[in-house]
């Protein structure tokens, strides 16, 4: 009997590599628009990464290049850290828990991993910043020395601090409530144009990139920016920081290896206790919260809690709501601190939190029909709309003060706040009255099986004719008081100023109540065109 000898196993990095080239090319077969997706992705990216590498060899030489360089490197640390709280989805591999089940081993399996993550576009981007980075600062035998161990270094340690973030919070990312950190995925984009866009603007006003060099003395020893803060070193003669902040580098990777090994460990070890603690626990659906105690009797009550879980639970109707009340806060504020803005433009944020107001029956989607049952006469839409108004007022009304308190305290024109919140609130009660005309009149189906589409296909002239429609209309009826306001600054009329406040929060209260007397006979007649409308998504 002859034996026959088997082949060597492969390793088990040669296998997780093949495992994320066929995830990634099956991905792509899957269809057309996501290979064409995925090519223009890429494409730009690789365009966007050639253009920074050949803006930092234009660097070379220069006295703050430095300091650009490891500022630089420390931002794309961060994307690295927090993008796969966001985008948890984005890569297959990012969840551990798939591989459970396998027999494998904790210490290997980093390794594999780690290995792996190196392969798709993000990587490429990264290391094309990296090498461009270090070219910009070594100079000398010393300098290119460092560079060739910092490159490779800098690049682990970002991939394998997105790993290990990602491993240690792969709980929370797979539940329904990790899910909604993708909400806040725009507004850190929002935010994160803001402030740079504040930051360059305050680099041209403080004499240039001289401002930057006492934070860079900062960030150069943290990892992994200290790894091309060492290339600068070793290119000044400095070589014992060199090595300490090369150093520091390698002490970071190997932290950040281990801890992604103890959360894996952890994961394949420890079971998901997080069912039975939820059923565990008593059930209190019948339960009443002190808000909900407190919001009022009847109709109205149930409305108004209705349309708040609708905030608080459904993504849509939240990504929308959040993104309103940071976009409504930053604009204002952020004008305000660059000298150039004003206290009118905290009447943005009565714009963006007014827009709530408009389709309100897309969000039940075809759950509208329960709400259609309830709605007999023309009453009944009243309340109906007027419940919901007074749920967007629970949120809108503190709010709108609250962003042109803190405008004026920015801009020092305490003079002008009486008019500005009083045009502030004013349009804020026209958009309330407009948006529920434009809920009766042009009602739209929001998917509910899509993260990036916000109207059901067809619909798209619908949205638009409301949203836009409905804001010009907005301003439209805002225009008296708006005229009154010019008229009393063109007076000089300094002791009449004040009237404006109680004047904007009246007329706006009337104008809302008009709009949803408006509104309410149309949506009581219109109710099978409104539930044929919503339901198509």
């Amino acid at each position: 009997m002859t034996a026959t000898a088997a082949g060597p196993a492969p390793s088990l990095t040669s296998v997780f590599v093949r495992l994320k080239l066929s995830l990634l090319a099956n991905g792509l077969r899957q269809s057309s628009g996501r290979t064409a997706a995925f090519i223009t992705s890429a494409v730009l990216a690789l365009l966007v990464a050639a253009g920074q590498l050949i803006g930092f060899v234009l660097l070379r030489g220069t006295a703050h290049a430095a300091s650009l360089v490891v500022l630089l490197i420390a931002v794309l640390a961060l994307g690295w850290a927090f993008l796969p709280l966001f985008f948890p989805s984005g890569d297959e591999t990012l969840d551990p828990t798939r591989l459970v089940m396998l027999p494998l081993r904790p210490g290997p399996m980093v390794s594999a991993l780690l290995v792996a993550s190196l392969v798709g576009i993000g990587p490429l981007f990264t290391l094309c910043l990296v090498v461009g980075a270090a070219l910009a600062l070594a100079h000398g035998a010393a300098g290119v020395v460092a560079a060739v161990v910092a490159v490779p270094l800098a690049l682990l340690v970002c991939v394998a601090l997105a790993r290990a973030v990602a491993a240690a919070n792969i709980r929370l990312l797979t539940s329904r409530k990790g899910r909604d950190l993708a909400v806040l995925s725009g507004l850190v984009i929002a935010v994160g144009i803001q402030v740079v866009n504040f930051g360059v603007q305050r680099l041209g006003q403080a004499g240039g990139l001289t401002a930057l060099d006492p934070a860079a003395a900062v960030v150069r020893w943290i990892p992994p920016a200290s790894a091309l803060g060492a290339v600068d070193s070793a290119s000044t003669g400095a070589y014992g920081t060199a090595a300490a902040q090369l150093g520091l580098s390698a002490a970071a990777l190997a932290g950040l290896l281990y801890g992604w090994q103890r959360s894996l460990t952890r994961l394949m070890t420890a079971p998901d206790g997080s069912t039975l603690a939820a059923a565990s626990e008593p059930s209190r659906r019948g339960a009443s919260t002190g808000l909900h105690r407190l919001l009022p009797g009847g109709r109205t009550g149930p409305v108004m809690q209705r349309s708040l879980r609708y905030v608080w639970r459904d993504p849509k109707t939240k990504t929308a709501w959040v993104t309103a009340l940071v976009i409504g806060l930053i604009v204002p504020l952020f004008n305000a601190l660059q000298g150039t803005g004003s206290i009118y433009i905290a009447c943005f944020a009565s714009g963006m939190l007014g827009i709530q107001m408009y389709n309100q029956f897309g969000q039940d989607t075809s759950a509208f029909w329960m709400v259609a049952q309830t709605i007999a006469s023309p009453r009944d839409a009243y309340l109906e709309l007027r419940a919901r108004a007074l749920a967007l007022l629970l949120i809108t009304l503190p709010y709108t003060m609250l962003v042109t308190v803190a405008t004026a305290a920015v801009l020092r024109d305490w003079r002008a706040l009486p008019e500005a919140l009083g045009i502030a609130l004013g349009l804020l009660g026209a958009m309330i009255a407009t948006g529920a005309v434009a809920s009766a009149r042009f009602p739209y189906s929001i998917p509910q099986d899509s993260a990036y589409k916000n109207v059901a296909p067809g619909q798209g002239g619908l949205a638009w004719i409301s949203i836009f429609g409905g804001m010009i209309a907005s301003a439209l009826l805002c225009s008296p008081l708006i005229a009154l306001t010019i008229w009393l600054n063109a007076a000089n009329a300094e002791s009449a100023i004040w009237i404006l406040l109680p004047l904007g929060a009246v007329y706006g209260a009337v104008v809302a109540w008009g709009g949803l007397r408006v509104a309410a006979p149309q949506t009581a007649a219109r109710l099978p065109e409104i539930l044929t409308a919503v339901s198509k998504g």
